[in-house]
């Protein structure tokens, strides 16, 4: 049967001896890691700075640590002293170097004893150790090691024991940036960087020096006008590459005045004013068609725009399939309606540009069309060309994500308004204040047509109709489905071949088979219609679902007008 311990104040009437007394106030915290240096003061209402002196002492001596005289109980007070192992290590530093800051020490002893002791300890501590008897040193000078290696790790068992640099500089009498160099070294690359390394250049030797610069300017005096590889030759010297004589030639040049200098042709053309170089609004178009490079179902689409040459502006563009006849026609169109015609129009060789269709417009127009040779290097004559630089890099991304026709063309007139409003790079040159296409452009206009007149410039190609309440136009007696989202709405009837096509906008809304009588200017034959999926088209759904493909084109002849009957006395 085990009894209850008594508590402490009834245990401390039965000790005889201090000792029994100060082990008692120990024993728990000894014995038992549940017990706190705090409770335990507490419990025996002594400070607890005594209590942990006691149990320090009982660690470090044992019984001994408890005799009267050498623990006092009472208040506690700020000194105490050392420890022995911290006194040896301090006289152990006393005997190597004598140069140690105070919290050097400090820190010394922290990493060596585990003691955290302040920098007044330590001065203190330091001040009362005899001076030591100076024994053989156990560590010896940084260059009287035969292997540097060795020397080098001492370094960091120093620096890793807590002394500073300063101090491992002057006790090893080495440069303190060696130390600070070879520490980087071993944080950067361990172990691997004490090795000794090669101090041979990593790079190739220098081979000019004045000597040599010296026997080409004389070279260079005597024949001003030889290259680089003729004064090398006569150098004679194959040590030296060509290259090199170039560029002390260069150097030569530099520093000695006396080299004689011949003039030489300039063969490179200083660069002149451009050609088609505009001084006001609508004096010069450009029109262009680029090739997309990605693909919607199969098929790389075109993108044809025209751009005016003074503000920059692109004025109209258009979408599609191919870089066609009609689709020019369409964008000039556009472009003219919007600001009038231009004086002159710029445009490559390709064949929907000099297509006899597009040059009878423009001579109808009173545009003077100059199609440039892009094979014979007057590509740069077509701004346009140049600027779909800008069109690629700005917009091909956001090209490449669309997946039908619809959503590249609505794309693409965000990329057209967005070109428009935002700083152009050339206009910036050209001090133009803001240098904003739209905004330098203003209200100018061209040679203005009315939209009947205009109309009758593209007659031969150009119908214009408005849709019925169900989205269909009549042409030449055949009424024809285009877009039951469109009702009451002028389109234009654009004929190039046998393809008839409704536009709006530069979208193509449905496209017909056709034939087209140049005699009497009428479109017959209308037949196998497709329309298209644009953003144009009626947010209801209809009752029954509406097949592209069949389409129905009925033929409304004009009724005869019957004969007037004579009358009786002429019968």
């Amino acid at each position: 049967m085990v009894e209850p311990l008594w508590d402490f104040a009834q245990l401390q009437l039965h000790f005889v001896d201090h000792i029994q007394w100060r082990y008692e106030v120990i024993r728990p915290l000894v014995l038992f890691a549940d017990v706190t240096t705090t409770q335990r003061a507490e419990e025996t209402h002594l400070h607890p700075d005594t209590v942990r002196r006691l149990t320090r002492r009982f660690q470090h001596h044992g019984m001994r640590g408890l005799l009267p005289a050498q623990t006092a109980l009472g208040t506690p007070r700020r000194g105490r002293q050392g420890r022995a192992e911290v006194v040896a290590e301090l006289m152990r530093l006393k005997a190597l170097y004598d140069g140690f800051g105070y919290r050097e020490l400090a820190r010394i002893i922290h990493y060596k004893c585990n003691e955290r002791i302040d920098a007044k300890t330590i001065k203190k501590l330091w001040q009362q150790s005899p001076l030591p008897v100076q024994g053989e040193l156990p560590l010896q000078t940084y260059h009287s090691h035969a292997n540097r290696v060795p020397a080098r790790f001492e370094v960091l068992k120093l620096y890793a024991q807590g002394w500073g640099k300063r101090s491992i500089s002057q006790f090893l009498h080495v440069s303190r940036p060696t130390v600070a160099r070879w520490i980087e070294r071993f944080e950067a690359e361990h172990l691997a960087g004490l090795a000794d390394k090669s101090r041979a250049p990593t790079v190739p030797a220098r081979k000019v020096w004045l000597p040599l610069m010296i026997d080409v300017y004389h070279l260079q005096k005597r024949h001003p006008d030889a290259g680089r590889f003729r004064i090398w030759s006569l150098l004679a010297r194959p040590d030296i590459s060509e290259r090199t004589v170039g560029r002390v030639m260069a150097l030569n040049k530099h520093v000695y005045d006396d080299i004689p200098h011949v003039d030489k042709p300039d063969r490179t053309k200083p660069p002149g004013p451009h050609p088609y170089k505009a001084t006001a609004p609508h004096e010069y178009w450009f029109i262009d068609g680029r090739q997309m490079d990605f693909a919607i179902d199969g098929v790389k689409w075109w993108s044809l725009i025209i751009l005016d040459g003074y503000s920059r502006t692109m004025l109209a563009g258009a979408v599609a399939p191919t870089e066609a006849s009609w689709v020019a026609l369409m964008v000039l169109y556009t472009a003219c309606l919007r600001y009038g015609s231009p004086k002159t129009i710029i445009s490559d060789s390709g064949g929907a540009y000099i297509s006899e269709a597009f040059e009878a417009v423009c001579d109808r127009l009173e545009i003077r069309h100059e199609p440039i040779v892009s094979t014979h290097g007057d590509s740069y004559k077509n701004l346009m060309e140049t600027h779909f630089n800008v069109q690629r890099r700005l917009y091909d991304y956001q090209f490449s994500l669309t997946q039908t026709p619809a959503a590249f063309e609505q794309v693409h007139q965000r990329f057209l308004h967005t070109y428009n409003t935002t700083a152009h790079q050339g206009l910036l040159q050209e001090d133009f204040t803001p240098p904003i296409p739209l905004l330098v452009l203003g209200d100018a206009k061209g040679r203005m047509y009315t939209p009947d007149e205009l109309t009758r410039q593209f007659s031969q190609a150009l119908f214009p109709r408005t849709t019925n309440q169900h989205g269909c136009v009549t042409l030449h007696s055949d009424h024809f489905y285009i877009e039951e989202g469109l009702p009451q709405t002028r389109v234009l009837l654009w004929v190039y071949g046998e393809q008839l096509r409704a536009v709006l906008d530069n979208v193509v809304l449905a496209e017909y088979h056709c034939r087209y009588d140049w005699r009497t200017r009428k479109v017959t034959d209308i037949r196998d219609g497709v329309s298209y999926a644009t953003r144009f088209a009626s947010p209801q759904t209809s009752l029954l679902p509406f097949n592209a493909q069949e389409t129905l084109v009925l033929y409304r002849p004009k009724p005869v007008r019957p004969q007037a009957r004579l009358p009786v006395s002429a019968q």
